[in-house]
């Protein structure tokens, strides 16, 4: 007799085992027609599963966050049976859903074409009408493999056989079409609706490994209605006028090539924007009281195996041999991360209690192997600088720490034109090191912390670093994209594994505490998320061009010249355009290259000294003596730690 506990505190109770799709026609026929699914006591299930012992109970309607996903993992399946329906002899093998959408990959000798997708979708629409009931079956393990073996679907027989022996073989059915799955699903292919669009289609290893055959993948996006869909697909379209590969190109501000795979080869005006940023860091972690340091780029093994990154990044490391026959044999690692190279700084002298908190911060070049396809412009890429910092600290001294790490971080994004940032809490993942105890230890001490900085978080659960919970920020550009770039890591177990300790103040030895703390998280990818937040037309300060200054006739250039030396003198960032061309065709090249002032100098303002500042795009302007133009563009170029003061 199970008594169903709802949100809102109130109880049903019930003479028997009931599902759902009961319960919510027992509460009223509003709720039975809008729900789609059900949490039970957490855990997300179909709204025919059987509830026999008394439960908390939430359902689940369109308008719900999980309402999205469902409606993706349900139209994966509905592809899949569109595919089969239209290309007999297609394998299906999987079909999750993603971010933003959801991809199947299919097992067939011609891969899928954008020419195809119209039939597709057509067909999708028309089973979706067919409002066919989702309906979970338990097959015998043997007897599903024997199914899909009889039907060519090795992938599905090959899937099953690799599940532990303890899960049960969950089929889906719609209709007369069946389907591997986990579940859940909603009540009827009706229930996604039809803002639905497939995107693209890729190649993909079976199981990611290269040694496997290479399937057809179909991306597609699908939302709750057609308004959702149309915003996702503006964003998309506006995301592409922002794609910073192409508007680095455009502004000659890097490149990548095959020589130097997931590198970036930086030009002057990239590399200028890029030590700009440098620059604003370093003296924004010196007033915060940062300690720079350097430390090497290839690491022994042996260090990397203590301190456990060995055995979680080693697929990820460059590795170097040394032929020296004293250091015969010895494998060498460039390093992945920094972390395990502060330690060893800490640990070269013994510590004082009086120097904690120490925060010890590095613009460390790091390299990661990432596989070329996953490689992106300079957003993903093997080669990065970290803008990384670790603070050793006693536990006391958590909450203060984080409370000035998360002020530092506000007002820098704040001066890089992010105004806001949301905050997840990731606790502990399933591989990890160190004991229950300790992670009790850490998720509590960071809990209390953000209580105390008056941070706000949304749970995010088992995705905490190997060694400690950590709080992530993320950023919302310009055009509603979120972008994860800092990061506050609270580690107990590092200090252990590295053997650090400093003096207590009762002469006691001691561990540190080691928080991991980024704020950019890397620099290439974060002025990767600047160019596009931007779309390249960055405040002054950080235009890699500030004034580009124009000649009108060839009587002016002399004078032009020295105003582009006042302004250098000043510290402001030029280019000087003396073509012989006329104004309204250099007007359009400064426009293009996204330079923020132009500067026009005639035969007038030459005999006059003065020049006239134009704000690009547009057409405002006005006419200033050299001096006073010079001074006005070099307040505005001033970043935005120097113009405070």
């Amino acid at each position: 007799m199970p008594s169903i506990t709802l949100p809102d505190g109130s109880v049903r109770a019930f003479d028997g085992p009931v599902t759902g799709a009961t319960v919510a026609q027992a509460i009223g026929p509003g709720l039975a027609k809008a729900a789609l699914a059900m949490q039970v006591d957490g855990q997300l299930k179909d709204l025919s599963a059987t509830i026999s012992d008394d439960a908390s109970l939430r359902f689940i309607t369109r308008k719900d966050p999980e309402a999205l996903e469902m409606i993706r993992h349900d139209a994966a399946h509905v592809l899949a049976e569109a595919v089969q329906e239209l290309f007999p002899g297609t394998q299906v093998t999987i079909g999750p859903a993603i971010e933003n959408g959801f991809y199947y990959d299919f097992a067939r000798n011609e891969p899928f074409k954008p020419e195809d997708f119209p039939a597709i979708e057509a067909k999708m629409k028309e089973i979706v009408a067919r409002n066919a009931a989702f309906v979970r079956e338990e097959w015998p393990r043997e007897e599903a493999i024997a199914f899909f073996e009889k039907k060519g679907e090795r992938y599905k027989a090959e899937l099953i056989r690799d599940l532990p022996v303890d899960v049960p073989i969950s089929i889906y059915r719609q209709g007369e079409w069946l389907d591997l799955c986990r579940g859940p699903h909603m009540r009827t292919t009706g229930d996604i609706g039809g803002a639905f669009k497939l995107m693209k289609v890729a190649g993909a290893y079976w199981r990611g490994d290269h040694r496997n055959a290479m399937l057809s993948r179909i991306y597609a996006t699908a939302w709750r209605d057609q308004k959702e869909l149309d915003a996702y697909l503006l964003q998309l379209e506006e995301a592409e006028k922002r794609d910073h590969r192409r508007i680095g190109k455009e502004m000659d501000l890097f490149h990548l090539q095959e020589e130097a795979v997931g590198s970036i080869f930086w030009h002057p005006k990239g590399w200028r924007l890029y030590t700009v940023i440098q620059d604003y860091m370093r003296r924004r972690l010196e007033a915060a009281d940062y300690t720079e340091v350097k430390t090497p780029q290839l690491v022994d093994r042996k260090l990397w195996e203590a301190s456990g990154h060995w055995e979680k990044y080693r697929e990820h490391m460059f590795l170097a041999t040394v032929d020296d026959e004293s250091e015969k044999d010895r494998l060498l690692a460039l390093k992945p991360m920094n972390c395990p190279c502060h330690v060893q700084i800490f640990n070269n002298t013994l510590r004082s209690y009086r120097e904690l908190p120490w925060r010890m911060a590095e613009f460390g070049a790091c390299h990661r192997y990432e596989p070329s396809g996953a490689l992106h412009g300079i957003m993903r890429v093997r080669s990065f600088t970290q803008d990384d910092a670790h603070i050793f600290c006693t536990e006391e001294q958590i909450a203060g720490e984080t409370v000035e790490f998360v002020a530092l971080l506000s007002s820098i994004y704040k001066d890089l034109g992010f105004e806001s940032f949301r905050v997840k809490f990731s606790d502990r993942p399933d591989a990890r090191h160190g004991s229950d105890e300790v992670w009790d230890q850490a998720e509590g001490a960071l809990r209390e912390a953000c209580k105390l900085a008056g941070v706000e978080y949304e749970l995010n659960p088992g995705e905490g670093a190997f060694y400690g919970p950590k709080l992530e920020f993320v950023l919302r550009d310009a055009i509603g994209r979120d972008w994860q770039c800092g990061t506050l890591q609270v580690d107990f177990v590092l200090p252990e594994r590295l053997d650090a300790e400093y003096v207590a103040e009762d002469g006691s030895r001691k561990r540190p505490v080691m928080l991991h703390r980024a704020i950019l998280g890397s620099f290439e990818r974060f002025i990767g998320i600047l160019i596009e937040q931007h779309a390249g037309r960055f405040p002054m300060w950080l235009a890699p061009v500030q004034v580009a200054i124009a000649t009108i006739v060839d009587d002016a250039v002399p004078f032009a010249k020295e105003v582009a030396a006042a302004f250098r003198a000043a510290g402001v960032q030029v280019v000087t355009d003396l073509r012989n061309e006329k104004i309204n065709r250099k007007v359009p090249d400064h426009i293009a290259n996204r330079v923020p002032v132009l500067a026009v100098i005639g035969r007038q303002e030459a005999e006059k000294g003065t020049v006239v500042l134009r704000r690009l795009p547009g057409r405002e302007q006005e006419e200033l003596p050299l001096a006073e133009a010079v001074a006005k563009i070099a307040a505005e170029a001033k970043a935005p730690d120097l113009a405070r003061g």
